[in-house]
């Protein structure tokens, strides 16, 4: 489980390319270690790959947890295993994605105009053992990523083709079992990959049964074709489950439920996504195409009996949608004025057609009204132009400029609500678009070192309804409508290193502006206002390869999040991590022992604006041990293996207990714990 890298010794590979000639022939060395080295590549600090031994080396509980693996990032859940998890990043509360940009072999991921929410990102349909690499970019500064591009973006590539074969078995506790199955095989036609998962979970809850039964297929067919690489791949995911949403801190303390206990025992969802993509690339051309079509209920109950004190408060989510896409590049190498350059041209496309997207008040998943049922077409177009220029054997410039253009056209499936507004208002049609520049500069010390300084212009869009919207849903009077799209400025100073072969390590200062917004509330169908704010922090991180058999890995963050300007409320960002703390260390022998063992802290978090309620520190550890022998593996994973009873999520807001007093609604910390201690023990054949 080691990473083999090929290190160039790129400094001689770029002077050569500097002075106009074609680029030399250097040596390669085989490295071991957690990252590549992307001395004399990346555009930023804070810009890396991740690669499927490294995930390999991951105990995961849940799939969403691969981009734990890019630094800063911690991945939690607020509820039922089968929902999109949450995700928290540079002193954002990304909540299920908005402002990271994810993509799997060219198919966006975030989900815009989404019943839950904005950018609605779901891994479940993911099998982590396919994953090829992770390619991650943080911050604004890059011309190929567009929408949820403030924070940065994470571009997965699943695998071609597979050493061998493998069939997996998976036991643990409350009934989680597991099978995994994946193969390729070559053929005159080209080479043949397919993944199939199986898995299903009750979870430690001692009132519900989460009863998770997810099923996951991936045929892929890649082959030469006009002198390139042509990929068919075929993606199916089916889930169903039962969740155990946040619980309030009073009704614990008060007895009433356990800290794995629940308000409202029938809540939970199903999701099903299938997708046809392709994707041809000869190194200078790349050309993909894409259809997905994605279908999603979910059950919810946050404030339980407070705004109907006698059926509760659950409310049903849909989504049921198409989606179309595709993108092209242009890569091209010139020598202009005796500088050599690099010129990359691109565009993408998406079209949304959104069947329903809705929001019912239910109980015991009944629908007893519909606060808001739309159908829309969303429909963008981004263009984008990335130029590199070498100006000496230690200097080059990266600039770019991306355009967007986004059209909405929103139309309500039904002329009246549940609460008597007339909903035909909020239908209508808006447009907006977006031009935003890129630049970094980097200066080469060595073959080792490297600095940069990078800036740039992201934005990410709000969701159609609120662009159209003009009435509440719920209460009929006049909204405001959003921005369409709103636009983040962010710049960093940076240094990177690979030293010795064995430490690969980075650190960067940086700096994010976003514009004041308004974001439409999918839990409660109208809009919410936001200020302008601004996140600055520092950024370490450090993988260094003790021995042959060891590594040893290092992430830091640190982040300062505040509301511009002067407010008697407070200029607190609620749920803005201010620290993130990840170290591991792992080991791979030639006995056939491996192992690794994990630490992942994150600090108190403010929860209102004044600073005067915060959530507590949260630390979990996980340990992974395993034996290779003959053509078996066998793996043990303990997770949260010290067994820690902190949260992986607090919210504080208001809500009712229906033994409470009517029309008493009570401010309160919401928390969702970590899940206890649990044991895993795999069992694979490779053949």
């Amino acid at each position: 489980m080691k990473t083999v890298a090929k290190f160039s010794l790129i400094l001689a590979s770029v002077t050569g390319f500097a002075e106009g000639a074609d680029p030399i022939a250097v040596e390669e060395v085989v490295v071991e270690g957690r990252r590549v080295n992307l001395v004399g590549e990346a555009v930023s600090a804070s810009q890396g790959e991740i690669s499927q031994e490294e995930i390999k080396l991951r105990p995961l509980l849940r799939t969403g947890e691969v981009l734990e693996l890019v630094p800063g990032m911690v991945v939690t859940q607020h509820s039922g295993t089968g929902k999109a998890n949450q995700y928290f990043m540079r002193g954002f509360n990304l909540d299920h994605g908005t402002e990271f940009s994810t993509t799997v072999d060219g198919m966006p991921v975030n989900m815009r105009s989404h019943g839950h929410g904005q950018g609605y990102t779901d891994l479940n349909f993911l099998i982590p053992e396919t994953i090829s690499n992770i390619k991650y970019k943080k911050g604004p500064y890059y011309a190929d990523v567009g929408d949820f591009s403030g924070v940065g973006s994470a571009e997965m590539q699943t695998a071609n083709e597979f050493d061998q074969g493998t069939v997996e078995l998976t036991l643990g506790e409350y009934d989680y079992s597991r099978l995994l199955a994946t193969n390729s095989v070559s053929s005159e036609s080209g080479q043949w990959l397919y993944g199939l998962e199986a898995n299903f979970n009750n979870g430690p809850w001692t009132d519900i049964e989460e009863d998770m039964e997810k099923l996951n297929l991936i045929l892929k067919h890649a082959r030469e074709v006009s002198g390139g690489t042509l990929q068919f791949t075929l993606m199916a995911y089916d889930n169903q489950w039962n969740s155990a949403d946040q619980i309030p801190q009073r009704a614990v303390e008060a007895g009433i439920i356990d800290d794995f206990g629940s308000i409202d025992t029938r809540v939970g969802g199903e999701s099903n996504r299938y997708s046809f993509s392709t994707l041809w690339s000869n190194g200078a051309f790349e050309v993909s195409a894409y259809a997905v079509q994605y279908d999603m209920t979910l059950w919810s109950n946050f404030t339980y009996f407070l705004d109907d004190e006698n059926r509760g408060d659950q409310f049903e989510q849909v989504d049921e949608r198409w989606i179309y896409g595709g993108r092209a590049s242009y890569l091209m190498k010139d020598t202009i004025a005796g500088k050599s350059t690099i010129n990359k041209f691109g565009t993408e496309l998406r079209y949304d057609a959104v069947d329903e997207v809705g929001l019912y008040h239910t109980a015991a998943r009944q629908r007893l009204g519909a606060v808001r049922s739309d159908e829309l077409d969303e429909f963008s177009i981004g263009l984008y132009w990335e130029n590199q220029i070498f100006w000496s054997s230690a200097l080059r410039t990266v600039f770019g400029l991306r355009y967007d253009y986004y059209d909405f056209d929103v139309a309500s499936r039904i002329p009246m609500n549940s609460e008597g507004v007339d909903l035909s208002v909020n239908g209508g049609q808006s447009d907006d678009s977006q031009l935003s520049a890129k630049a970094s500069l980097i200066y080469t010390i060595n073959e080792q070192w490297e600095t940069y300084l990078s800036a740039g212009q992201g934005f990410h869009s709000n969701d159609a309804r609120g662009a159209t919207i003009q009435v509440d849903p719920l209460s009929g009077v006049n909204v405001a409508q959003v921005d369409p799209l709103v636009a983040s400025f962010g710049y960093e100073a940076g240094l990177r290193g690979f030293w010795h072969e064995r430490l690969n390590t980075s650190i960067a200062l940086w700096q994010l502006d976003l514009d004041s917004e308004l974001l439409f509330v999918g839990d409660a169908g109208t809009t919410e206002p936001s200020r302008e704010s601004r996140r600055r922090g520092v950024e370490i991180t450090a993988y260094y390869r003790l021995t042959d058999d060891w590594t040893l890995d290092l992430e830091y963050a640190h982040t300062d999040a505040e509301f511009v300007g002067n407010d008697a409320g407070g200029n607190h960002v609620p749920g803005a991590i201010n620290d993130v703390l990840q170290t591991g260390i792992s080991a791979d022998f030639d006995n056939g022992w491996f192992g690794s063992a994990r630490l992942r802290y994150f600090g108190e978090r403010t929860l209102v604006e004044d600073g005067s309620i915060t959530s507590d520190p949260s630390t979990v550890v996980n340990l992974r041990a395993g034996y290779h022998f003959a053509s078996w593996t066998l793996t043990a994973d303990l997770l949260n293996a010290l067994d820690s009873d902190d949260h992986d999520i607090d919210y504080y807001y208001e809500s009712r207990l229906i033994t409470e007093p009517s029309g008493a609604g009570i401010e309160d910390i919401h928390y969702h714990i970590l899940e206890p201690r649990t044991l895993r023990i795999s069992l694979a054949l490779e053949y």
